[in-house]
């Protein structure tokens, strides 16, 4: 067992999961909007969405990665794909709005389903998965074939845990926190970003020899 491998494919998905959860999208949206209407309970339960979203998209990866290890031009297209997309949502972090804290009522049950609904229609979950998270996994899965498991499971809890919260200081401030100090937390995340885009041209790089 590569301990080491393991380790650093968890570490990765605790950051990317940090960056995507903090990170203002859809289904944040509809976290805050619940937690506004229903308290912090039903936006938890929002927030829980990609348990039935990302999940599916988790296990095709995971099954896909060992394929996608074995073909150096595929993995080199995807990575400069992928690396080109997380520099796109880098620039996001720093050029969109934080989450709009007066929002508008809402039925208070369906929560879940409407946080479901809501991320299947987002289209950068499955940008997510198949041009980052699936190239992330992949670099690993020959090596040590848990590591993949590792990833997607502390890119899942973290990204759910960070949503939670998030719906957590919503409901205790209803709507009072500091723009000022999420906007800190986007830049930081939008760091984050370039430098992992940074780590999928270096590996581009290094398949360039076998990709063509």
């Amino acid at each position: 067992m590569q301990v080491e491998a393991i380790l650093g494919l968890t570490a990765a998905g605790l950051a990317l999961g940090i960056m995507e959860g903090i990170r203002p999208g859809p289904l944040l949206t509809m976290v805050i909007r619940e937690t506004l209407t229903g308290g912090w309970s039903a936006g938890a339960r929002a927030a829980s969405a990609p348990i039935f979203t990302d999940g599916p998209l988790i296990v095709v990866s995971v099954l896909l990665s060992g394929w996608i290890a074995e073909q150096p031009t595929l993995l080199f297209l995807i990575s400069i794909l992928g690396a080109g997309f997380l520099v796109w949502f880098g620039v996001d972090c720093f050029r969109i709005e934080p989450p709009d804290p007066e929002l508008g009522e809402a039925e208070v049950t369906g929560s879940f389903r409407r946080g479901v609904i809501t991320n299947l229609l987002n289209p950068n979950v499955y940008v997510f998965w198949f041009l980052i998270g699936g190239p992330l996994m992949a670099s690993a899965a020959d090596e040590e074939p848990l590591a993949p498991v590792a990833y997607a499971l502390s890119f899942l809890i973290s990204i759910i845990l960070v949503k939670m919260t998030i719906a957590y200081f919503f409901d205790r401030t209803r709507g009072a926190l500091s723009p000022r100090a999420y906007r800190g937390a986007l830049g930081i995340c939008g760091l984050g970003m370039f430098a992992f885009a940074i780590g999928f041209a270096y590996q581009a790089y290094g398949l360039l020899p076998d990709a063509f």
